[in-house]
């Protein structure tokens, strides 16, 4: 797997397991877009961008425009970044298309969008409802699951009326939303009910220089030890967890100080992709996410910023709200939680956080952003120690090649269309009985959730009976 510990025994832990990243091949060229635009700065035509050059360009346009700009988006099938500006004020759109982006004037202000939310806020915080800005829409989107019935939706539909057509709009959702169970490649800990079991997200360095992971929030809060097998010796301790507020996101550090901690993602076959940046999201982007349960996945980034409201796992009438969010078409479903969310160019976009839905009929996912995560907690991503590559980390593959020898589905994919004869591992063979997967207390019926024989390379994390086992 990717993640060493060297020359300590190898870790078991992958970063959020990518394999069969062949699967989404068709996606990638349009990934692989070169970056050989226009450079002349006095030239008006668009520049054609990679996604992660479409990120850098946003920011720097939101910096130079100031109140005038009102968001942006990538265009994936023309490779531009379009810019929402708020007036029609020549000398702003002229640079925002001499910097090479598409100019679009809209109505509503990125001030104007950001009080919508305050009032949804303020409103209609109810659990099972979330709402993000989509820059391609210009309006608030406002999105409740199967459980808001009766009065709870009469109030969330008349304050989105409330705010006007023009500025929201509602749609609903046919699943649930709540934290994803039954871990990717998993770590696990030891807690009075039974075990808790989660996915690392991404290797990091600590502030202090120690070696360390990222994972989601509420694994950090639920657990402090963690190992990386079932009924293991605990490896990594919890120094800062998030959850729910403002982030869901999590360091663990690794208790030898001499662990190795690549910086790459594990697609199978002893070949890794590397990590090498950390990117913010940018709405209409490609990005990957892949979990033991479901195989590799992917979509687009559908919007920014979002705050989603949470059952409260430990109060039946309580809600556990998150703010800061991305929101993505990507499909999840139990054994995700925690697991990494990346681009086609190594970049770390986010950790699972939790959605709706599953990967036969689709559904909305969201992610802690690994940028705010890593600010939060002071770490940087890359290797702690030696390099990445130390030890036996195998070949650097390229994700953009159809491989489909991995050892997991790469299943159906929302967002993109998935060759259906890369799936290597018939997805009945893994997901087992989960009846009571989907049940945020995990104690439902998982005898099979664990049974990952032929998921790849997974040793140590075996079959996973244990009727008290939590997951997230």
């Amino acid at each position: 797997m990717s993640h060493k510990r060297i020359p300590k025994r190898k870790a078991a832990i992958a970063v959020g397991g990518v394999v069969a990243l062949g699967a989404a091949a068709i996606l990638l060229p349009n990934a692989n877009a070169s970056q050989d635009g226009n450079n002349d700065a006095s030239a008006a035509a668009p520049k054609t961008l990679k996604a992660s050059g479409a990120s850098d360009l946003a920011a720097q346009l939101q910096d130079l425009l100031g109140q005038a700009f009102a968001g942006s988006y990538y265009d994936s099938g023309k490779q531009q970044l379009v810019v929402n500006v708020i007036n029609g004020d020549n000398n702003v759109i002229v640079q925002a298309e001499k910097a090479g982006a598409v100019v679009r004037q809209v109505a509503n202000s990125t001030s104007a969008l950001e009080a919508a939310a305050a009032t949804l806020k303020t409103k209609a915080t109810i659990p099972g409802t979330a709402w993000a800005v989509d820059p391609k829409t210009n309006k608030v989107v406002v999105t409740a699951d199967s459980t808001v019935t009766g009065s709870k939706w009469d109030t969330l539909e008349s304050t989105v009326q409330s705010l006007g057509s023009n500025m929201a709009t509602l749609k609903k959702s046919s699943g649930t939303f709540k934290t994803f169970v039954s871990g990717g490649d998993a770590i696990f800990s030891q807690v009075a009910d039974g075990e808790v079991r989660c996915s690392l997200g991404f290797n990091v360095t600590a502030s202090d220089g120690s070696p360390a992971f990222l994972t989601a929030g509420h694994c950090g809060v639920a657990a402090k030890d963690w190992s990386d097998t079932e009924g293991g010796q605990p490896i990594a301790t919890v120094d800062q967890a998030q959850f729910p507020g403002d982030g869901d996101f999590s360091l663990v550090k690794y208790n030898d100080a001499t662990t190795q901690a690549p910086s790459e993602v594990n697609i199978g076959n002893g070949q890794t992709v590397a990590i090498n940046q950390a990117e913010d999201a940018t709405v209409g982007t490609t990005v990957f996410r892949m979990g033991s349960t479901t195989g590799l996945h992917d979509g687009q980034v559908t919007g920014l910023d979002a705050t989603v409201n949470f059952q409260s796992e430990t109060d039946p009438n309580g809600v556990d709200t998150v703010t800061g969010l991305i929101q993505t078409n990507v499909c999840a479903e139990a054994g995700d939680s925690g697991g990494s969310l990346f681009t086609q160019d190594g970049g770390a976009v986010g950790l699972t956080s939790g959605g709706s839905g599953d990967c036969t009929s689709g559904g909305e996912t969201f992610f802690q952003p690994v940028t705010t995560a890593l600010q939060a907690t002071g770490a940087t991503l890359g290797d702690a120690g030696a390099g990445a590559g130390a030890g036996d980390a195998g070949a650097t593959a390229d994700p953009s090649a159809t491989d489909g020898t991995g050892d997991q589905a790469g299943g159906d994919q929302i967002g993109g269309a998935a060759d259906p004869s890369a799936t290597a591992v018939d997805p009945s063979a893994t997901a087992g009985d989960q009846s009571g997967t989907g049940d945020d207390t995990g104690t439902g019926d998982a005898t099979g959730t664990g049974d990952q024989t032929g998921t790849g390379d997974q040793s140590g994390t075996g079959v996973s009976d244990n009727s008290n086992e939590s997951s997230h």
